[in-house]
């Protein structure tokens, strides 16, 4: 096959694969991925019960599990757990975890904007920071709703990380004066420069290229035919706790984002 035709195969789907493979390595590093305290587990289980409940045996869907951060905390509330990725590293990095932890959660590859999965098969659908990343949203969601049973719950939690306030920016000025000159500890690196740059153009390209703002995700969700979409923009607990593991102006920067939790039903 020549160089052309393996570029032109080459969509912006398989680049927002191949850099999530790429950071399946250093995922579970950061605050704000892995759960590195009790505290924040409580907050999100906290969250979760909010919104869909304990588990009891219900069927849930994590979609984009990664290394399965969402699956073991709906697994620790009672749900029977399905994760699906399209990242084999991050996979594989969610199977030797549940081994490890001795739970029973599957993990599978799939396409969280084309799942295979079967009609009205989940109670519950949850999905972290993937909205963001969704070349057709529209698409998704309909599939979402395709998945769930009759009065099942999705529960979205996501961000605008492109429009930031003046105040987050100061914040995070100052964060990063103090790494360098020493006053605060480094942050975990996400990525080379090339990967970083390769988050922004994957960012520039998505749908929710200029912000995945909650009521733009809304909208799309009410067209999917979701219902009673409820907007909750208390995640302060949860940031709290994920702030020890930053300094101090890290931590406010965060506490300044248009972060969010959307529940939505099938009706």
């Amino acid at each position: 096959m020549s160089d052309v035709k393996k570029r032109q195969n080459y969509n912006l789907r398989d680049e927002i694969k191949a850099y999530w493979s790429e950071r399946a390595a250093t995922f579970d590093l950061s605050p704000g991925h892995e759960i590195f305290s009790e505290e924040e587990r409580a907050a999100w289980h906290a969250l979760f019960l909010r919104h869909i409940g304990t588990g009891d045996g219900r069927a849930a869907l994590d979609l984009a599990s990664g290394t399965g951060v969402i699956s073991h905390l709906l697994d620790e509330l009672g749900f029977n757990v399905q994760g699906l990725d399209w990242a084999e590293p991050m996979l594989e990095l969610a199977r030797q975890k549940a081994r490890k932890r001795r739970r029973a959660i599957r993990f599978a590859l799939g396409d969280a904007e084309n799942t295979m999965e079967p009609d009205s098969h989940y109670d519950v659908i949850v999905n972290r920071h993937l909205v963001w990343t969704l070349v057709d949203p529209a698409a998704a969601f309909a599939e979402w709703l395709r998945v769930l049973k009759p009065g099942g719950t999705l529960l979205i939690v996501d961000g605008d990380f492109v429009n930031t306030s003046a105040l987050e920016r100061l914040f995070s000025r100052l964060s990063a004066l103090g790494q360098r000159f020493g006053l605060f500890k480094a942050e975990t690196p996400t990525g080379s420069p090339q990967m970083m740059a390769t988050h922004r153009s994957i960012l520039s390209r998505v749908h929710f290229s200029q912000g995945a703002r909650a009521e733009a995700v809304v909208e799309l969700l009410r067209a999917a035919g979701f219902v009673d979409i409820v907007i909750d923009r208390d995640l302060r607990e949860i940031h709290r706790t994920q702030a020890r593991n930053w300094n101090v102006f890290k931590g406010l920067a965060r506490q300044c984002q248009h972060r969010y939790a959307i529940r939505a039903t099938k009706d």
